[in-house]
């Protein structure tokens, strides 16, 4: 009995010692750049100490270093936040590759995945620590297991911000058969009446959405144009179901009246905003609605269709959304950055910022635009978009200075996500 009892206690007490002695010394890092984008300014004459994932002190050197802390000189660098992609969809690929109808509806799911997986990749490489994913358009909650093998480490990506399937009023979306007796395969989930919206918000909810997207017009007028498809009443039952569960109806929106509709619904932000009015940005920045123009994207469809950018004249196309972007520029309204990366190729994320410059926004602005703005427009400012303490170190550096001149941000020399140095 005297034995037994001994070898219990020995192996209590080597139970007992398991999580002590299985604990990992805390990481220190010092970095040390020649300037610091804090998220709102440039500052000089700072370094950042990261403690394990987390920014313990950001500013002038005056604190003591702890001992053992790992030095990386950052010299001629710029450190920033990591960059926030505000609209992608990682489980598409470029349109002049594979048509968006034929990736739906011919390439499996599994290639999708697969594809995503390198997507996410190039995303993070790229410098953007985290992604707003707004729409798996046809794969389902694929996004879900996506964002969760990133999580769990087992494939490098970005950090995600999921909408899985989004909402499509029924017969409005694609792909379409030219025969009406066939019943293809859609890009978003259909939705007819209050009751089929309520239980498709709280699915998409319950299966790991983090915002719900809404389609407010779409292409499905008499003679193919855009027109509203949902209406308020609907799409302010959506915000409401996800707003009570700390979630953000985001709108798929490019007409005047899709655009009002979902801003007096209830919508955090508007995507696309191709044709919006002075009066619409106004309304905008009253009820404080942040625009995403994804400018890349109808720059890069464009493209697609044979426009030489440099040579021809810019299209129709091209210079309204010139025209809008100046209105909401005016009218004061937030601008996110987010490209509709997925159109155009994973990696290529900072083809938005140089266009935001290119459209009248300064360099400095776009940065904000790409961090501290996008974090706090999507939820999550105490957590990521900031040079500051207590903040996650999602953390890159860039040659020279970005404030300057935008394009330096492709030149990618760290990024560090969660404390963690990438590889290259």
């Amino acid at each position: 009995m005297k034995k037994t009892i001994w070898k219990m206690s020995l192996l209590g007490s080597i139970f007992a010692c398991i999580p002590v002695c299985a604990q990992a010394a805390d990481t220190m890092i010092l970095l040390k750049p020649d300037r610091v984008f804090d998220g709102q300014k440039m500052q000089q004459d700072w370094v950042v100490l990261v403690k394990n994932n987390k920014i313990v002190e950001a500013g002038p050197m005056r604190f003591k270093l702890p001992a053992d802390t790992r030095v990386i000189e950052l010299k001629g660098q710029s450190l920033l936040p990591g960059l926030i992609e505000g609209h992608s969809h990682l489980l598409l690929h470029p349109y002049n590759e594979v048509s968006w109808d034929d990736q739906v509806l011919k390439e499996s799911r599994a290639e999708r995945v697969v594809r995503a997986v390198n997507h996410a990749k190039a995303t993070l490489a790229a410098g953007f620590t985290t992604v707003r994913d707004l729409g798996t358009e046809g794969a389902e909650y694929d996004d879900v297991g996506l964002k969760k093998a990133i999580e769990k480490g087992v494939i490098l990506g970005p950090r995600m911000i999921i909408a899985t399937k989004a909402l499509v009023a029924k017969g409005a979306y694609g792909p379409k058969s030219q025969n009406p007796d066939i019943d293809l395969p859609q890009g978003a989930a259909e939705v007819s009446g209050i009751e089929q919206i309520s239980h498709e918000v709280r699915s998409q909810i319950g299966k790991g959405a983090d915002v719900i997207k809404v389609y407010a017009d779409y292409r499905a007028g008499r003679d193919g144009e855009a027109v509203p498809i949902f209406s308020v009443a609907e799409m302010a039952v959506m915000a409401s179901i996800a707003n009570s569960g700390k979630r953000q109806l985001v709108a798929h929106a490019s007409t005047p009246d899709g655009m009002l509709r979902a801003i007096e619904a209830g919508a955090s932000t508007i995507e696309h905003g191709d044709s919006g009015t002075a009066e619409v940005f106004k309304r905008m920045k009253e009820k404080n609605v942040t625009l995403c123009p994804t400018l890349a994207a109808g720059d890069a469809i464009e493209q697609y269709r044979g426009w030489k950018e440099g040579v021809d004249p810019e299209p129709a196309r091209l210079l309204a959304k010139r025209q809008s972007f100046k209105l909401a520029l005016q009218s004061g309204v937030d601008i996110c950055m987010g490209g509709d990366v997925g159109v155009y190729t994973h990696g290529d994320n900072a083809r938005e910022m140089e266009l935001m410059v290119d459209y009248g926004m300064s360099a400095i602005e776009v940065l904000c635009s790409a961090t501290s703005l996008n974090a706090k427009a999507f939820g999550y400012a105490d957590k990521i978009g900031s040079i500051r303490s207590g903040m996650l170190a999602d953390l890159i550096a860039v040659e020279s200075d970005p404030s300057q001149d935008i394009r330096r941000v492709r030149q990618v020399k760290l990024v560090m996500k969660d404390g963690k140095i990438i590889p290259n």
